[in-house]
């Protein structure tokens, strides 16, 4: 019998948790036809002797709504084993839109992600106004991988309630049209619900963003309209008012398919576990999502992220190459210097958490507290500032450093992503496009905490990045390596696996900048049976489908 594609001889971690086991794996169209040893060749034959196959990663949490409209292939997340993605966290969407609401929504994403707003409005057909319209439009865009989405709290409320969905609380009708076209968006294909409770996420005119303070009987009636439909419910809180936040998040979870929810060490680990393992206990899908190393953002060079005094905001005008030369020269580099130095002591406490990323291929993101930038300075017997300076001027401008803003503790994260309930992820793929880049996050789950330090087997490490967050989205075709399963697969030798040095590049519309991250390692990446990447590089095939709500 012959076969599209026949993987041969890898070692097979099938996503479930199970012991890895050698066979062969055979593709026919987009479906898994035979695993095990078989007759028969396949058109494609991929020897995998030596390496790992695995299901295809699932990404719970990005932001590529917009990048997707001039980049199908949805870089960085496809150059790292992702073959599903979910857009729509953080409760900012495209849609529902009403024409009108166009430059309010793409203002918001800019301001709320760092994604420019001439970007958005210029690279995306804007044809939709419903939910079931928008996916119609990414459908047609054919992706290089799966796309799901999530239908945000922030344009449901300005579509019913216009500006005053800004700041004033919704009347018991409005409450009843955002939730029924929350549970319509659910019927058109959303995969559920979003909403965003940061009051540091804000509009262009510094308002926090609309359903910031949104009541909670408002979000559990939506929740009742979203779990009509099979809908789940993900929720970004600031866990200010910590146990009634936990309460609305378990009421979400009774009233729909599962709730999903945005976490860090800061919260504190042991307080949380002992809420959501309560929630399971009960029964019901409480699943979160965190970071799998320090969150936060890059700065260098390159990057707009560093010191913020006069003569650093007029280093800002100039391409690289110029500052590379500016600070060169002994006279401005010097002020450079004298400005940080005049600011005093605040300097240390604002740089205690810049971390130095290397000078070697793989960036580093696990330095302890001994090795951040003020260490370093006092044992070179410099000032931070001029540490900086010196490591920039010695890589010609390559340096980063990463600035560490929560899941500070790599000690407390360890004992987070070792819960049965926080999962990695929230690598907000598509968002600070310029500020930083955790796109590589399932990389630095199976380099580092899998390989470097043995916390994750390989197969619990596999398990948590594919099968786990299918079961969150409710995907039972895909996950896991089962005959009749999609051909979601990944191909990759573990012992050479690693991210790349992120870099600055100016491929978004208008030429405005963004961080990319390469890795190596992957011998081949199959979704829906098309190879959408060989030997760590794309293909150029699009095999990605638009996954919608059952």
């Amino acid at each position: 019998m012959s076969h599209d594609i026949v993987i041969r001889g890898g070692n097979v971690v099938d996503g479930t948790g199970a012991e890895p086991f050698q066979a062969d794996i055979a593709i026919n169209g987009d479906q898994i036809t035979e695993i095990g040893k078989f007759d028969g060749n396949g058109k494609e034959e991929i020897q995998a002797d030596g390496l790992n196959v695995s299901p295809g990663f699932i990404d719970l949490h990005t932001h590529l709504d917009a990048q997707i409209g001039w980049d199908p292939h949805v870089t960085s997340v496809s150059w790292h084993g992702v073959t599903t993605a979910l857009l729509g966290n953080c409760g900012v969407t495209f849609a529902p839109c009403k024409a009108s609401d166009r430059e309010f929504l793409a203002g918001m994403m800019e301001t709320v992600e760092d994604i420019p707003k001439k970007a958005i409005l210029h690279g995306l057909p804007w044809n939709w106004e419903s939910y079931g319209g928008y996916l119609d439009a990414l459908e047609v865009l054919g992706p290089s991988i799966n796309i799901a989405g999530l239908v945000g709290h922030c344009s449901t409320r300005f579509y019913v309630m216009g500006e005053r969905a800004v700041e004033e609380p919704a009347t018991e009708d409005e409450i009843r049209q955002i939730a029924e076209l929350a549970g319509q968006s659910v019927k058109e294909g959303a995969i559920g619900f979003s909403t965003n409770r940061l009051p540091q996420h804000r509009l262009p005119d510094g308002r926090s963003i609309p359903g910031t303070f949104a009541e909670r009987r408002e979000l559990r009636a939506i929740a009742k309209e979203v779990g009509k439909f099979g809908g789940i419910m993900q929720t970004v809180s600031s866990f200010n008012e910590f146990d009634e936040e936990m309460d609305l998040i378990a009421d979400e979870a009774r009233m729909t398919k599962g709730a999903l929810f945005s976490t860090a060490v800061e919260i504190g680990v042991e307080r949380m576990d002992k809420r959501v393992m309560a929630m399971r206990e009960e029964g019901l899908n409480v699943t979160s999502i965190t970071v799998p190393r320090s969150g936060g953002g890059v700065g260098g060079l390159s990057t707009n992220n560093f010191f913020r005094t006069p003569s650093w905001i007029e280093l800002r005008k100039y391409e690289l190459a110029d500052r590379v030369k500016l600070i060169r020269d002994i006279e401005f580099r010097q002020k450079l210097v004298n400005e940080v130095k005049a600011q005093g002591e605040a300097v240390f406490a604002n740089t205690q958490n810049w971390f130095w990323m290397g000078d070697d291929a793989r960036p580093c993101y696990t330095r302890s507290f001994e090795q951040n930038l003020p260490s370093m300075a006092k044992a070179a017997g410099e000032h931070p500032v001029e540490t900086w300076l010196r490591l920039t001027d010695e890589s010609d401008g390559k340096a980063l450093f990463h600035m560490r803003g929560f899941n500070v503790n790599l000690d407390s994260l360890e004992q987070l992503i070792t819960t049965e309930w926080a999962m990695p992820g929230l690598g907000d793929a598509g968002a600070h496009v310029s500020q930083m880049i955790d796109s590589g996050w399932t990389t630095f789950i199976l380099s580092h905490w899998h390989r470097d330090t043995g916390v994750y087997s390989l197969q619990e490490a596999v398990r948590r990045i594919s099968n786990v967050p299918a079961g969150v989205l409710g995907l039972h075709d895909r996950g896991t390596l089962e005959v009749g399963k999609r051909a979601d697969l990944n191909v990759f030798d573990i012992n050479s696996l690693e991210e790349r040095m992120p870099q600055i590049v100016h491929d978004f519309p208008f030429g405005a900048p963004r961080f990319i991250q390469r890795a190596v390692g992957y011998k081949t990446t199959i979704c829906n049976g098309q190879v959408i990447l060989r030997d760590d590089e794309l293909t150029g095939d699009c095999g990605g489908r638009i996954l919608r709500s059952n």
